[in-house]
């Protein structure tokens, strides 16, 4: 069970706390992270990209000619794709690209990402993000004092913390969630995972196999 030095905004240790195993201490497996970050990019696909189709663009439905006589190529409406200003053809149309990903993989690709940024260094644990007012200003002071600043930084907290919310919302590359907001994409993409105490107790017990296989049980 790896155990991790907590340290305050100050960046000073004031205690430790054991991390499970099976949550912080999993093997690093890319191909199931690969899935689940391909999984993740799909669901967020907007998917409303379109084109006009013969149907859509304007113009009249009439016949230009007559069918026969003229010597010209027979044509029914100006608004056929070969025509200038006609309709698209196998154009893209409004889709929906998203698709379901087992829960079992998604939480074993997240287990292993973490695991990950635990043995590179870039998870720290932090005993409370508690400021005094919602200043931009001291948080990122905090930040510097921290090592982190200039870094994509993650910060893992409750969302009843305003002043951290207000404080950190306008600062660049910094993204501030709740335990249960956490996904693959968020934590790949940041270098750096500020967690505090009571958010990896809560991010521990989400994602503990056992717990979640208890519950299915029951």
């Amino acid at each position: 069970m790896p155990t991790v030095k907590v340290r305050n905004l100050k960046n000073e240790e004031v205690g430790e706390v054991e991390l499970p195993d099976e949550v912080f201490g999993v093997e690093l497996n890319e191909a199931l992270i690969y899935a689940a970050v391909r999984n993740f990019l799909a669901n967020k696909r907007a998917g409303t990209v379109a084109t006009k189709t013969r149907g859509d663009v304007s113009g009249s439905g009439r016949k230009l000619w007559r069918q026969k006589g003229t010597g010209r190529a027979r044509v029914g409406s100006i608004r056929s794709p070969l025509w200038k200003g006609g309709g698209n053809v196998h154009g893209p149309q409004p889709r929906d690209w998203s698709y379901a990903l087992p829960k079992k993989m998604r939480r074993g690709a997240l287990r292993s990402a973490l695991s990950e940024r635990l043995r590179e260094g870039n998870l720290i644990v932090i005993d409370s993000f508690s400021l005094d007012q919602p200043k931009t200003k001291e948080f990122v002071r905090a930040m510097a004092t921290l090592g982190v600043d200039g870094s994509k930084a993650l910060i893992v907290d409750s969302k009843d913390n305003r002043n951290l919310i207000l404080a950190a919302r306008n600062v660049e590359r910094v993204k501030v969630v709740e335990s249960d907001e956490v996904n693959i994409y968020d934590v790949l993409y940041h270098e750096k995972l500020l967690i505090s105490r009571a958010a990896a107790e809560r991010l521990a017990q989400r994602l503990d196999p056992e717990r979640s296989v208890s519950q299915k049980e029951a």
